[in-house]
């Protein structure tokens, strides 16, 4: 492709789209547009697709998180349709500063502006449970929706590093105000509808209860996945599996502070541009009806309270 859409946000290494490309074998001249001219084509003949104009970049972004397979791209692009039809309350919101602002109250989180060296993500997730209620862990979910969009739509990566700072969050609290049903749900919307690849998940809290909630994440994850979750009493271990550089100025790195980088995202996902687009790709659902019965897929029966474990490495 001659150009992919870039946010100021996120920065790539020189070499990130190349080699990104390399490891799922579509550097090769004319590959990567044969593959998105076939799941251009696909889509077009889809009737139960409400949406059929998905950029080509977004198709591309699709492939690389799909390792270069285009019937995998085929059955993601699918399933986040089908989920938005099917889940539908994780996708009502547009503009995070106007329509999330409790959740904002309690934390955010935050990409880091430099990649890994396998081109890889840290995001970074801080938060308080100061008057935390069931309905903000719904918003969190939300709020992931939005940002899950924009990254689909900016981000060129080969997986994410997650950090969960709960040195301020009582972890028993938290554990009492999770709906199991939904946690679910929001997983499977994360890694079968948007393809996230979680390349690590680093829990940072001192509380001997963090074994309890390590439990619960691993019920709703893979083995792969599960054996990626690593807990953490202080930043020094963090500092094993991830580059200090790499972190805000306020976790011993280098990058501008948590606050400052919260701010910037808050504003971008709230901008203009993506609540607009976050309204047109919330409508990239599904009309059922025209779903032709011999395609449907069974793994949908039983929606929305029965899944299969998540498996995407």
């Amino acid at each position: 492709m001659e150009s992919l859409t870039k946010s100021h946000l996120l920065e790539w290494r020189p070499n990130a789209v190349q080699e990104i490309r390399k490891i799922y074998n579509l550097d090769m001249p004319g590959r990567i547009e044969e593959a998105i001219n076939i799941l251009e084509k696909w889509v077009e003949k889809q009737d139960h697709f409400v949406k059929k104009d998905f950029k080509r970049d977004y198709l591309e972004r699709t492939l690389i998180v799909c390792k270069g397979s285009v019937e995998k791209s085929k059955k993601q692009i699918d399933k986040l349709c089908t989920l938005k039809t099917l889940l539908p309350h994780f996708f009502t919101k547009t503009n995070v500063k106007s329509e999330l602002r409790d959740i904002l109250n309690l934390g955010c989180m935050v990409p880091m502006p430099v990649m890994t060296e396998d081109f890889s993500r840290v995001i970074i997730l801080r938060n308080s449970d100061e008057n935390l209620k069931e309905e903000n862990i719904t918003e969190f979910f939300q709020f992931n929706m939005i940002l899950s969009e924009y990254l689909k739509a900016n981000e060129y990566t080969n997986g994410i590093i997650v950090v969960f700072d709960f040195r301020q969050v009582n972890i028993i609290n938290l554990i009492t105000k999770i709906n199991t049903v939904e946690l679910q749900q929001f997983s499977s919307i994360l890694i079968e509808g948007y393809g996230v690849r979680v390349k690590g998940i680093h829990v940072l809290t001192p509380s001997k209860a963090v074994e309890l909630l390590v439990k619960l994440m691993k019920q709703f994850v893979s083995e792969k996945i599960s054996s990626r979750i690593h807990v953490h009493n202080t930043m020094e271990e963090i500092y094993e599996y991830i580059p200090r550089e790499l972190l805000p100025f306020d976790y011993g790195g280098n990058q501008k502070s948590f606050d400052k980088l919260s701010l910037e995202w808050v504003d971008e996902l709230s901008g203009d541009k993506h609540v607009e687009y976050m309204k047109m790709m919330n409508k990239a659902c599904t009309n059922e009806s025209l779903r032709s019965k011999d395609t449907f897929n069974q793994e949908y029966m039983g929606m929305p309270g029965s899944f299969r474990n998540l498996s995407v490495d």
